[in-house]
């Protein structure tokens, strides 16, 4: 057997906790996969026969050993783990979401899946940040961290530096233009057009951390926009922001 120790960082294996999750990382990145754990209350039934079956047939081994969920997830209610291997990734040019210093899981995880919906799989992370290979990010994920590429990056100008091409928006309480109006205008003033006559630039929606927020200087070399909510509230929390902007920048894309 395996010698099976809790996730830490530095790790270079990670871990889907659920059948569901388990079943979408064989099904989209087997070769990633280096073993699926069970427990002796594991129901091998149903959803979790196919899985096991599809295993099988991909040879990934499959290991009864309820030590593994004692450890990974000592909570219980879990009865399926997938184990595989972490891997870096980087940005393909085109569209693309940027997220300074994000620091929760939880959010990461759901702005993956926010992102992977609405077509954006390319994320950037200005370190520090949260792993995205963390169990809980990839469980809050819901399996969308296997449909998306997140590169990070040691500052916002390594990644301007990578892609200059890209028209910027920075989501600030201080913006000066608003959500519709950043979307009807393709090249804000300020930000010259790379692309040739008649292409639209790709664009990067840049985000802060979730208690501190962009700092004001990015609104010196990028488009600073607001979304408009009532006074009831200040803000929103941070996936809430990057749902409505992904959904405002790609809407148009879905119009039949």
């Amino acid at each position: 057997m395996n010698k099976i120790q809790r996730y830490r960082r530095e790790s270079e294996l990670s871990y889907t906790l659920g059948a569901t999750l388990t079943y979408e990382l064989v099904r989209c990145r087997r070769e990633l996969v280096t073993r699926v754990y069970i427990s002796s209350e594991t129901d091998t039934g149903g959803g979790i026969g196919e899985l096991l079956r599809e295993c099988e047939v991909l040879g990934i081994p499959v290991e009864k050993n309820d030590k593994a969920f004692n450890i990974l997830s000592p909570k219980g209610n879990c009865y399926v783990i997938g184990e595989f291997r972490k891997e870096s990734s980087r940005l393909s040019p085109g569209n693309h979401i940027v997220l300074v210093n994000p620091s929760d899981a939880g959010n990461l995880g759901t702005i993956l899946r926010t992102a992977a919906a609405f077509s954006v799989p390319e994320i950037g992370i200005v370190r520090p940040g949260v792993d995205v290979y963390d169990p809980r990010t990839v469980r809050a994920s819901m399996g969308a961290v296997f449909h998306t590429h997140v590169e990070y990056f040691e500052s916002f100008e390594e990644y301007r530096a990578r892609f200059p091409e890209n028209v910027r928006y920075a989501f600030m309480l201080k913006g000066s233009v608003g959500l519709p109006e950043a979307v009807r205008d393709p090249v804000p003033e300020g930000q010259k057009a790379p692309a040739p006559a008649g292409d639209e630039p790709p664009y990067t929606l840049i985000f802060g951390n979730e208690a501190t927020g962009l700092p004001d200087d990015f609104a010196e070399f990028c488009t600073a926009v607001r979304i408009n909510i009532s006074a009831d509230v200040d803000s929103l929390n941070l996936p809430m922001a990057v749902g409505i902007g992904l959904y405002e920048f790609t809407k148009k894309n879905w119009n039949t």
